[in-house]
């Protein structure tokens, strides 16, 4: 095959990534709407778990806090507790912050669904 032919090729190929990537970077970029939470990265779970735990250390209500914790997954509210606590223990998180979701996590082990008669 001619030289003159393998660089048309290579250009029509970088055009066409190019073209490519702009059409679905600028052009017409995939917008996610009304996803649920539970298919977030760990770092953004553990940030939500974080807030969860902060405003459980304001109004100690374990139904609510459990409700919050219930759209992250099928898992319980203490195995997602301590997946993020074990995650902030990896990061570096501060103390307060892990002291928040030490007391959460307690909570949770503990709390029990009240049954509506």
């Amino acid at each position: 095959m001619p030289s003159s032919n393998l660089i048309k090729i290579a250009i029509a190929l970088i055009v066409g990534i190019v073209l490519g990537l702009m059409y679905g970077w600028v052009i017409d970029p995939i917008e996610y709407t009304d996803i649920t939470p539970n298919i977030l990265r760990e770092d953004y779970r553990t940030d939500y778990v974080l807030m969860v735990a902060e405003s459980y250390q304001h109004d100690f209500d374990s139904e609510a806090a459990a409700r919050r914790l219930a759209i992250l997954g099928s898992e319980s509210p203490a195995t997602i507790t301590a997946s993020a606590l074990e995650y902030a223990n990896r990061n570096d998180f501060t103390r307060d912050e892990i002291q928040a979701l030490q007391n959460l996590l307690t909570a949770m082990q503990t709390y029990q669904p009240m049954n509506n008669p």
